[in-house]
């Protein structure tokens, strides 16, 4: 009977690791320019998986991977690639990292739409974010001070945008944001700025530009998905999402899902470029 009764505990017992396995939260945190890929699919996700759980949320890329680092996400959505000093964290830890693309993004300078600028070269662009560029008539724009909006930096597109503008591609440049920059938290919280500003100067997600703002090209080229998709475009990137090479269950599928041909194309009606 004591041998029965043991035994019938420990089947219990695994019956219940059983349950609470298949109903584990999958946390999936990170980088805003993805924010609103992640949530749709994994809301199309749990519509086909009804034990499905998972939870998305922002704060940039830093916190995306530094959360899959600690444990306290599963997926870690990134705008920029893994550092060096991150790779090297994940192996102390024993975590073996897959960086998956999802897609691919052209970063979109936008101004006010009373802007008279439609057009900035590469290197104006830069001198404006350093500050060697103060005024917009200095590029052919009305006499008014140039206010400049970043995104801040936790975010990966800081960083990506500081390397490839401000840097020059030179991934060991010193140079900095000027240091009269408006650091905002969000993608939103720039386009709301630009609205209100007629003298702001911002950068976006592609997918996140709409009719509220003016989108200039750049070395005459606009950020179109076929040049993001050629790279034509100056400031084009791929967005990620970072996962353990041995994942299982539901972080295991919904990454299947947001590659097959359904998830893709979330990634194409959010406005950015998919994969495939």
């Amino acid at each position: 009977m004591k041998k029965l009764l043991l035994m019938g505990a420990i089947l219990m017992v695994g019956l219940g690791n059983q349950r609470i396995y298949a109903n584990k939260m999958v946390q999936v945190k990170g980088s805003d320019t993805l924010l609103s890929i992640s949530q749709y699919i994994a809301e199309k996700y749990m519509e086909k998986n009804k034990k499905a759980r998972i939870a998305v949320t922002g704060g940039g890329s830093g916190v995306g991977i530094s959360s899959l680092l600690n444990g306290t996400a599963d997926i870690g959505m990134a705008s920029r690639n893994i550092k060096e000093s991150e790779i090297i964290k994940s192996k102390e830890k024993g975590l073996e990292l897959e960086e998956v693309i999802m897609g691919y993004d052209g970063i979109t300078i936008v101004t006010n739409k009373e802007s008279s600028i439609k057009n900035l070269s590469s290197e104006s662009l830069g001198k404006i974010y350093r500050g060697e560029i103060k005024n917009w008539k200095e590029v052919g724009g009305n006499d008014g001070e140039i206010v400049v909006l970043s995104r801040d930096s936790s975010s990966g597109t800081h960083e990506f945008f500081k390397d490839h503008i401000i840097r020059k591609g030179k991934a060991k440049g010193t140079e900095e944001y000027y240091e009269k920059t408006l650091y905002l938290p969000s993608n939103e919280a720039i386009k709301q700025e630009i609205q209100s500003n007629k003298n702001a100067i911002g950068y976006l997600g592609m997918g996140y530009v709409d009719n509220g703002v003016k989108s200039l090209n750049i070395d005459g080229i606009s950020a179109t998905k076929e040049n993001v998709l050629s790279k034509k475009y100056p400031i084009a990137r791929e967005i990620y999402w970072y996962v353990s090479k041995n994942r299982t269950g539901d972080t295991k599928t919904i990454v299947e899902y947001a590659l097959s041909p359904e998830g893709q194309k979330i990634v194409s009606d959010e406005g950015f470029v998919p994969v495939k």
